[in-house]
């Protein structure tokens, strides 16, 4: 089954550039192709993605307060931001909105094709430099916010390894290069980190993590 794609990008050369890329995987279905968010719920309405791509920065509403609605409205939708900016506070308010992922446009080219494998599977893929810009956000946070009590989660060395790896900001792909174990090997230990942490999103998955100081 293809996985179904829309893109919102103000850019026409940017937005030509990734239908390109993705056309190149017969994997991808791309359904729609938008310059701009104000009619980002009705326009889903009628491709259904599964995946967004979508810029931070659009004209007459930005792609974060685009994600909000989106998020709310289709809840299991996807969304891939795209940025050319590493400002904590836009990245953290993308997080805090619901964005699944995010990527450099500079890496798009590199990395975009992974990144929305990440996403099909289940990840959640970051740009490295925006990774740690996301955790020293979190890091910065009072000790109080998001405390929980202790409590042992019963990790593998393995899967505490590899929680160590997400928290540092690799992909999966220089997770199992870092750990020289295989990409679905990846993907199996964060299935069963997920389960075991009770967490439903990455940005969760390390916020308790560091809150907990379970690595």
């Amino acid at each position: 089954m293809s996985v179904r794609i829309a893109l919102f990008d103000d850019n026409r050369n940017v937005r030509e550039s990734i239908s390109l890329l993705l056309q190149t995987e017969p994997q991808f279905e791309m359904v729609g192709v938008f310059s701009h968010v104000l009619d980002c719920i009705e326009d889903l309405q009628a491709c259904k993605p599964d995946i967004v791509l979508m810029d931070i920065e659009m004209p007459g509403m930005t792609g974060i307060e685009a994600v909000r609605l989106i998020k709310k409205e289709f809840p299991a939708v996807q969304v891939l931001m795209q940025t050319v900016f590493e400002d904590d506070d836009r990245v953290f308010d993308s997080i805090c909105a619901g964005a699944s992922g995010y990527i450099l446009k500079n890496h798009l080219n590199i990395r975009l094709v992974d990144a929305i494998k990440e996403l099909q599977y289940g990840g959640s893929p970051m740009s490295p430099s925006i990774a740690r810009k996301v955790l020293g956000k979190l890091q910065s946070l009072p000790p109080s916010a998001g405390k929980e009590a202790v409590e042992d989660y019963q990790l593998t060395p393995r899967e505490k390894g590899v929680l160590s790896c997400i928290v540092n900001g690799l992909s999966y792909k220089m997770i199992a290069s870092e750990l020289q174990i295989s990409y679905e090997t990846v993907r199996s230990h964060v299935k069963k980190i997920y389960e075991k942490l009770h967490v439903a999103s990455l940005t969760e998955m390390v916020a308790k993590a560091i809150n907990q100081k379970i690595v």
